[in-house]
């Protein structure tokens, strides 16, 4: 068993990676949109390798969440996946449409590659300080490089162009590279050996497909920044300059809740759950209004939800499931977390060309459905540990 203090600090340093790693290809993401229009893609062809790009980002994690814990290579899965982000720096020397695509969706394939060992990995360490915790401090890092990638590709865009702007990416992917092979050399190859044997969250075995219900459920009620920001533009409810601001705002929501709510879900268990479908109700009615002081509330919510997700849903499944299965049901839940997004936000895009007022109450009945749905597995829950 680790010291919490040691437990920390490797905390950190996969944090360390996931931020470089965020600032490149979230740098990237800012800019591929009109980099692939500048090499002659339609809106179509753009929709479809953004699409491919998530579904094969969050779908994928289901087949590699179940390799990662059948073959215990879990190390070799993490290199590989994050190995795979030299693909965004390269477009700095790409001038043809095919290959851009291919290479974006790469990136996104190496995030699938990646993610369900990783979180196995952090879940395993974390066990000794509070997933919580792990997972929150590793989120709001994560989301630190989000912010600070786009903001380093806007003063390059602006000064020098495409080409430089993806070129300089090169920078913090070698810095992921090299963080993760020292990060290698400190923890072991196998989640199992970093566990501390603590007591189930839960003892019912229906509880995990109850909890993937309502994160599916929940998750679809969820409207994409994209929508959002779509909504802004279209209405004219705030200036353009504005809505990138939006944006960087709900990330910084994101990071400082991710903290509060790791240390919440390790006080309260998985009660602290019902804070994001609550929270999640009043996004829709006041993110798609035309008052700016509603947008902002609702924009400040959605990245609340945003860090309340990345953090207490995943520190929840590490408490649900065998630890020999936990890159298998990281794997799963992020394929379903991923899935049911997409479908969502297909939905609420083809509800807002007929009607706001139809995305507006498919949100709140599906946060609500789902509000229903972790009442009913808390209660199964309860049910479980008194046995």
């Amino acid at each position: 068993m680790r010291s919490s203090g040691h437990a920390f600090r490797l905390i950190l340093l996969l944090g360390l990676v996931s931020l470089t790693a965020d600032m490149v290809y979230e740098g990237a993401r800012s800019i591929t949109g009109p980099y692939l229009l500048i090499l002659g893609a339609t809106a179509t062809t753009v929709g479809l390798v953004s699409g491919a790009g998530e579904v094969a980002a969050y779908g994928a994690r289901i087949l590699f969440g179940h390799i990662a814990d059948r073959s215990g290579r879990h190390w070799m899965l993490m290199v590989s996946g994050y190995m795979m982000i030299l693909s965004l720096p390269a477009l700095a020397f790409v001038n043809r449409l095919d290959i851009a695509s291919t290479l974006i969706i790469l990136e996104r394939l190496g995030k699938a590659v990646r993610t369900p060992a990783r979180d196995a990995i952090i879940a395993s360490i974390a066990s000794s300080i509070g997933r919580g915790k792990g997972f929150g401090i590793h989120e709001a890092m994560d989301q630190i490089g989000a912010v600070i990638g786009p903001l380093i590709v806007a003063v390059l865009l602006y000064h020098r162009g495409y080409g430089d702007a993806f070129l300089c990416l090169f920078i913090p992917a070698v810095a992921t590279c090299s963080l993760l092979l020292y990060a290698r050399r400190r923890i072991p190859s196998n989640p199992s050996h970093m566990s501390v044997q603590i007591s189930p969250v839960v003892s019912a075995p229906r509880t995990f497909w109850l909890y993937l219900a309502f994160v599916s459920i929940g998750v679809a009620g969820y409207a994409h920044f994209q929508l959002i920001s779509y909504h802004v533009k279209f209405t004219s409810a705030m200036d353009d300059a504005y809505i990138p601001l939006l944006f960087a705002a709900a990330m910084g929501v994101d990071a400082l809740v991710a903290i509060i709510a790791g240390y919440l879900f390790d006080r309260r268990g998985l009660a602290a759950l019902l804070l994001i479908p609550l929270t999640s109700i009043p996004i829709a009615p006041l993110a798609f209004s035309l008052n700016p002081i509603y947008i902002v509330v609702g924009v400040v919510l959605w990245g609340a939800v945003m860090g309340m997700q990345e953090t207490m849903m995943r520190a929840a499944i590490a408490g649900m499931v065998d630890g020999a299965r936990l890159a298998t049901a990281y794997g799963l839940f992020n394929g379903v977390y991923g899935i049911a997004w997409f479908s969502g936000s297909m939905i609420m895009g083809m509800l807002y060309d007929t009607s706001v007022a139809g995305v507006i109450v498919f949100s709140v009945a599906l946060s609500t459905i789902s509000l229903l749905l972790l009442l009913v597995m808390l209660g199964i829950g309860v049910k479980g540990s008194t046995r």
